[in-house]
């Protein structure tokens, strides 16, 4: 498994804790707005890839 060969810090659980804590924090700095947006996006594209896509290639 891909994931027993990684630290702590890049582990599901702290990749989808981080992404939803910043993700959390813009929106409760800006709002529900385009700064949400243009912010989240690069966020959410990360979370996406870290614990979708790169489990699979990685095997």
């Amino acid at each position: 498994m891909v994931w027993s060969k990684k630290p702590w810090w890049c582990q599901p659980w702290s990749i989808a804790l981080t992404g939803i804590s910043l993700l959390s924090g813009l929106y409760f700095v800006f709002g529900l707005n385009w700064p949400l947006f243009m912010l989240g996006a690069p966020i959410v594209v990360w979370m996406v890839f870290f614990l979708g896509v790169y489990p699979n290639v990685a095997k």
